[in-house]
């Protein structure tokens, strides 16, 4: 597979969750995207357009009836995947492309987190926790940058949420392999902050407590750290210390002592898994 074009909008969806149901505002603003992409396809000679949507709308209560909504006012049909197919994505997405036969994934999301355990080029456990990057910082944080006691309460959140993973602690590992936005953006960051060059993919789990601290609301960004932020991670300012907060958490129940970005995962996977059988 060949990658042509790549192009996102972040919407944020997770935000828009009022008492458990997506808000009228998160469907209009999903509707605005849905139809620039289809404006935008427009453009090209496609025959087929296939839409996926994950943990925002598959958890929120009034799911159906929110999908039904966007589907009748884009004419887009959505596929409401579920966490297992998200993390069985991921898996596809990554591995694609790599050459590593073992190894753990994970994905933290807006508003899940995909782990996923692989020996020998098989999936040997995979799991979805309904806790992502933008969820975890709407329940705790108040401010832009969340304070030094917001920081340990997600912390703890984090904690608890994964220690509920049955069996995961079985699949430890030296390195995690970390996909989506929250790593692409952690890792443009550690990039800035430790003087990197920005093709730069590995952390230093070490590190990222040191990151966390280094932007909270306690202290005042200097101007220099506020470039900073506004350049590494400029569509998940405010996301990106609730995210490393999970990272962080993560690699210290499973033993991970370093994180390595891929640019691959759930779209990539489901193009791999749905849509190319169908072309041959």
């Amino acid at each position: 597979m060949d990658l042509l074009l790549k192009k996102k909008h972040a919407i944020g969806l997770a935000g828009f969750i009022e008492d458990g149901r997506m808000s009228q505002a998160g469907i209009d603003k999903t509707v605005e995207i849905v139809k620039d992409f289809k404006n935008f396809l427009s453009n090209f000679p496609i025959a087929a357009t296939d839409a996926i949507t994950t943990a925002a709308l598959r958890n929120c209560r009034n799911s159906r009836k929110a999908v039904h909504e966007i589907e009748e006012r884009t004419g887009i049909s959505l596929r409401v995947i579920s966490g297992d197919e998200e993390a069985t994505f991921d898996f596809i997405g990554a591995a694609h492309n790599r050459k590593d036969g073992s190894g753990l994934l994970v994905d933290i999301g807006g508003g899940s987190t995909e782990i996923v355990s692989f020996e020998n080029r098989e999936i040997r456990f995979k799991i979805s926790v309904p806790m992502g990057a933008l969820s975890l910082r709407t329940s705790f944080v108040h401010g832009f940058l969340p304070s030094a006691k917001e920081c340990r309460a997600m912390k703890l959140e984090a904690g608890k949420r994964i220690d509920q993973v049955k069996g995961l602690q079985q699949h430890c590992a030296p390195a995690i392999i970390g996909m989506g936005g929250t790593f692409k953006s952690a890792c443009a960051l550690y990039n800035r902050l430790y003087h990197c060059s920005r093709y730069n993919t590995r952390m230093d789990v070490l590190k990222i407590e040191q990151m966390i601290s280094e932007f909270q609301w306690d202290f005042p960004l200097t101007e220099e750290k506020t470039i900073m932020l506004m350049k590494a991670v400029p569509d998940r300012m405010h996301t990106i210390i609730s995210g490393l907060i999970i990272a962080d958490v993560l690699a210290s129940r499973l033993g991970s002592s370093r994180i390595s970005y891929s640019d691959t995962g759930v779209r990539e996977g489901f193009i791999c898994s749905e849509i190319l059988p169908l072309l041959k």
